[in-house]
C-alpha cells in the first residue's frame, strides 16, 4: 500500500519546456517524420512563419526568406524585430507576447503565446536573433535551455527583423525530413492569402497578385465551366467555380491559417451559397445539386479565432465575426449582397452555373427510383447482414473523442474476424467485403445504388447526402499485401475517387500497414514491415531467431493484431492534389489502355531489394520478372471490368 500513498510529494510541477516535450501532441498534433503534410515538423515551421506574417499584415516587412536542407530551417523576416530586451521572454516564457494586445495584433492566428516556445522546446538547436534600429541580440538554445545569450545589445548594419534557425529534435521526430513539396505548398498559401508578400524559398520566389483567384487558377484539375468568380470585402474573400465532377472541394482559411478540416466559416459559406443561388434563380434547387462540382476558396479574418485544437485545422463554433455577428450571419450577408450583384451583372456566368445545377438535378431525379429500392434493400440488409460491426463513438456527434472514430474496410471473413476481436469497440468499426468490388471507373452514380456492396459502404459511412454526415474520421482500407489485396485496394480507391473525391481531399482515407514478418526469441518479439526492419531485428536478437512471414491478415492472431491497430498503428494516407485530374488518372489506371499501363508499371516498379539498398545495381531475377508480369496482368484486368 505504501507505494501508492498520495501525499504532497506526489504533486509535481513541470516547467514550460518539460511540459511541451512530455505532451507534444497538445501543441503540434502528431510527431511524424515529415512524410505527411500534417506532421509536427510542418507545424513548427508554421508557428515560426505565423509571426512573420503577422508583421507583414501590420504593414512591416514585405519579404520573408526561408531555407532548409531538409533538417535545419532558417527563417528571416523584415518586420520590426522583437524588442531586444524581451527576446528571452518571447522565446522561452509561455503566455508572453505582443498578441495579447488586440490593438497591436487584431487578427493574428497565434493568440496563445505558445507557438514559438513549442518550436524552441522541441528543437535540438534553436537560435533566435532580433535586429532593431541598428542594434541586435541573439540567444542560442538546445531543447529549450539557453546555452549562449547576448547580455548587451550589439551594433549591427542589418535591417530590422527577426532571424530564427532551428533543427527539430531527432530524439522526438524519428528519421524526420522536410519534404519540399509540402513546404512549398505551405509557402504558396501564405502568398495567396497575403497579396504583395514575397517569400523566397531555397532560391524560388513566390508572389501572387490576385489572391484566392490565383490559388484556384493553379489548383483546378479540370477546365472550369465558367471563369472563376472572385469577390472580396473587408475581412472576407471568396473565389469559386464549378467543374464536371461529383462532390465539392474547398480551401478554407482563418486569419491566414489553412483550416484543412473546415469549420464554422466553411459550413457558413456552403449554406449561404445555396441560399443565394436559390434566391437569385427563384428556384428551390436541392443543396447537393447546387454544390455538386463546386470548387471554392474562402478566407476570413476574425478578432479572436476559436479553434478545435492547438494545430488550428478546424474553426470552432464559438468564433465571432469581425462585425460582432455570428460567422454564419457575416458570411451570409456578404454573399447575399456581393454574389447576387455579380450574378445579375454577369449573365454569362450565371447561365453556365445554372446549366450545371440543372444537369445535376436531372441526374439526381433519374436516380430517385433506384435510391428507393436501394434504401429498402439496405434496411433489410441491416437486419440480416453482419458486414458492419459498428463502434460506439462517431465523427458526426459532439463526443469529445469523435476524431478517434475509425472504420476498417477488410477483405474476407478471416481478416475481418481478427480485426473485430482485436479492435477497440469504442472507436473502431469493421466493414467486411465479400470479394473484389466492382471496377466503378466510367460508371455513373447509379452504380452506387445498384451495387449492394457500394450501397452498404455508402450507408455505413453516412455520406449519401453530405460529407458533413461522415460517421468516421478515418476510413482505413485493410487488405493483404499480396496482388489480390493490392487489386482490392485499387478498386476501393477508384470508388472513392469517382464518387466521393472530397473524402480523399479532406484526408479521411488511409491504407493500413501490416507487418510482413515476426522475428522473435524467448525474450523479445519484433514486428517488421519490410526487409530492412527484418534484418535489423535479426541483428539485434542474434543467433537463430524464429522468423515468421505473414502471407495475409487472416494469419495474424487477434492478440497480435491489437498491436497493429492500437497505439502503434501505421497508416498511409491516400493523397491527391487538387490540380491532379481525377478523370485522367482513373482513365490511365482503370480504363481500357492496358498496354500503356503495363509498360508504365514495369518501367516504374521498385522491388524490395532496390528499397533496401538502392546503391546496388543488379539484374532482376527470374522470380522478379514473373512478379512484374503478374502485377501488370492483375491491374490490366481492371479495364475489362470497365
Amino acid at each position: 500500500m505504501g507505494e501508492h500513498n498520495y501525499t504532497a510529494d506526489s504533486i509535481k510541477s513541470l516547467d514550460w519546456k518539460e511540459h511541451i516535450r512530455l505532451r507534444p501532441g497538445m501543441y503540434i498534433g502528431k510527431l511524424g517524420d515529415g512524410s505527411s503534410e500534417d506532421d509536427g515538423i510542418y507545424v513548427l515551421l508554421k508557428e515560426v512563419l505565423d509571426n512573420c506574417i503577422d508583421e507583414f499584415v501590420m504593414g512591416f516587412g514585405k519579404q520573408i526568406e526561408v531555407e532548409t536542407d531538409g533538417y535545419s530551417v532558417t527563417v528571416r523576416d523584415h518586420g520590426r524585430g522583437i524588442p531586444l530586451e524581451k527576446l528571452l521572454d518571447c522565446s522561452s516564457k509561455i503566455n508572453t507576447g505582443a498578441k495579447y494586445d488586440s490593438e497591436a495584433f487584431k487578427k493574428s492566428v497565434g493568440l496563445n503565446g505558445v507557438g514559438i516556445k513549442a518550436v524552441n522546446a522541441l528543437s535540438s538547436t534553436f537560435d533566435i536573433q532580433s535586429f532593431r534600429d541598428g542594434e541586435s541580440r541573439k540567444i542560442e538554445y538546445s531543447c529549450g535551455d539557453p546555452l549562449l545569450l547576448d547580455e548587451k545589445n550589439q551594433a549591427t548594419e542589418q535591417e530590422n527583423g527577426t532571424l530564427i534557425s532551428y533543427k527539430p529534435d531527432d530524439s522526438m521526430f524519428k528519421k524526420f525530413r522536410y519534404r519540399n513539396e509540402f513546404v512549398e505548398r505551405m509557402l504558396r498559401y501564405y502568398c495567396y492569402l497575403n497579396k504583395g508578400l514575397t517569400i523566397r524559398y531555397n532560391g524560388k520566389k513566390f508572389r501572387f497578385k490576385d489572391g484566392l483567384k490565383d490559388l484556384l487558377d493553379e489548383n483546378l484539375s479540370e477546365s472550369p465551366l465558367y471563369p472563376i468568380i472572385h469577390i472580396e470585402d473587408n475581412d472576407i474573400e471568396v473565389a469559386f467555380t464549378h467543374i464536371e465532377q461529383y462532390g465539392e472541394d474547398y480551401f478554407s482559411f482563418v486569419n491566414g491559417q489553412h483550416t484543412t478540416q473546415g469549420g464554422t466559416h466553411q459550413a457558413a459559406f456552403r449554406e449561404a451559397f445555396v441560399k443565394t443561388i436559390r434566391d437569385f434563380s427563384k428556384k428551390n434547387f436541392d443543396a447537393p445539386d447546387i454544390r455538386s462540382g463546386l470548387v471554392a476558396a474562402i478566407s476570413i479574418k476574425v478578432q479572436e479565432p476559436v479553434f478545435e485544437s492547438q494545430t488550428k485545422t478546424k474553426l470552432g463554433s464559438l468564433a465571432i465575426a469581425p462585425d460582432g455577428d455570428s460567422i454564419r450571419l457575416f458570411v451570409g450577408n456578404f454573399l447575399k449582397e456581393k454574389l447576387d450583384n455579380f450574378l445579375h451583372k454577369n449573365p454569362s456566368f450565371s447561365e453556365s452555373m445554372l446549366e450545371k445545377i440543372q444537369r445535376s438535378e436531372k441526374e439526381r431525379k433519374e436516380l430517385k427510383g433506384i435510391q428507393k429500392i436501394a434504401r429498402e434493400r439496405a434496411k433489410k440488409s441491416k437486419i440480416h447482414n453482419r458486414k458492419l460491426r459498428d463502434c460506439r463513438v462517431h465523427l458526426n456527434t459532439k463526443d469529445k473523442n469523435r476524431f478517434k472514430s475509425t472504420l476498417f474496410v477488410t477483405e474476407g471473413d478471416s481478416a475481418s474476424g481478427s480485426i473485430t476481436k482485436a479492435r477497440d469497440v469504442q472507436f473502431q468499426a469493421v466493414f467486411s467485403l465479400k470479394g473484389k468490388p466492382l471496377n466503378s471507373f466510367g460508371l455513373t452514380r447509379k452504380v452506387v445504388y445498384e451495387n449492394e456492396e457500394f450501397n452498404l459502404i455508402q450507408a455505413a459511412l453516412g455520406i449519401e447526402e453530405d460529407l458533413e454526415d461522415l460517421r468516421y474520421n478515418q476510413v482505413v482500407i485493410a487488405t493483404d499485401a499480396d496482388v489480390d489485396g493490392m487489386h482490392i485496394r485499387l478498386l476501393l480507391i477508384t470508388f472513392f475517387l469517382q464518387f466521393f473525391p472530397e473524402l480523399i481531399r479532406q484526408d479521411h482515407l488511409f491504407v493500413l500497414q501490416t507487418p510482413l514478418f515476426r522475428v522473435r526469441n524467448k525474450k523479445k518479439t519484433f514486428y517488421c514491415y519490410d526487409e530492412a526492419e527484418r534484418e535489423s531485428a535479426v541483428r539485434e536478437l542474434g543467433k537463430n531467431p524464429e522468423i515468421t512471414r505473414f502471407k495475409g491478415l487472416g494469419e495474424i492472431s487477434p492478440d497480435e493484431f491489437s498491436h497493429f491497430i492500437g497505439k502503434e498503428i501505421r497508416l498511409d494516407p491516400v493523397k491527391i492534389d487538387l490540380q491532379e485530374s481525377i478523370k485522367e488518372m482513373l482513365k490511365f489506371f482503370m480504363g481500357k489502355n492496358t498496354p500503356e499501363r503495363q509498360e508504365y508499371i514495369i518501367r516504374n516498379l521498385r522491388f524490395q531489394h532496390d528499397l533496401v539498398d538502392e546503391s546496388t545495381p543488379g539484374d532482376r531475377s527470374e522470380e522478379t520478372e514473373m512478379e512484374s508480369q503478374t502485377i501488370s496482368e492483375e491491374v490490366g484486368e481492371d479495364s475489362e471490368a470497365a
